[in-house]
């Protein structure tokens, strides 16, 4: 029987809503949707730019895949939630820059409300780690 890792984060929402940043089952990662949230003051940062907050976002997901066990390579899904369209090349830029080579299955849905006014982009990730 696989054990269960998990990977916790000083994100105020992950206490608040009862979850944790990344759980990983046997060779299957599964990375919460990550904001730019600074862990310190629980406030967004880059209020008004999606490509940073997206760029932040996604190094988070990167921490949150190696705490488990993983790395950037094993990301085989992510999905992007954007609020605004005129966002969406910019958060797309940030993917390309930031898993370069990976290449990961992408899904971008636009128009999301979030918790916050200020969040402009939210990601999620899959992994799966070479055994």
């Amino acid at each position: 029987m696989d054990t269960v890792q998990r990977y916790r984060t000083s994100n105020p929402y992950e206490k608040a809503f009862g979850y944790c940043r990344a759980l990983r089952k046997g060779p299957f990662i599964f990375v919460s949707g990550t904001t730019a949230v600074d862990l310190t003051t629980g406030k967004v940062d880059h209020p008004s730019s999606a490509y940073r907050q997206a760029l932040k976002a996604l190094k988070e997901l990167g921490v949150a895949v190696e705490s488990v066990g993983g790395n950037k390579a094993d990301i085989v899904r992510v999905r992007m939630f954007v609020t605004h369209e005129s966002d969406a090349t910019e958060v797309a830029r940030a993917l390309k820059e930031e898993l370069k080579d990976v290449e990961p299955t992408a899904t971008m849905i636009l128009g999301a409300k979030f918790v916050s006014p200020d969040m402009r982009v939210e990601i999620e990730a899959d992994a799966v780690v070479s055994l």
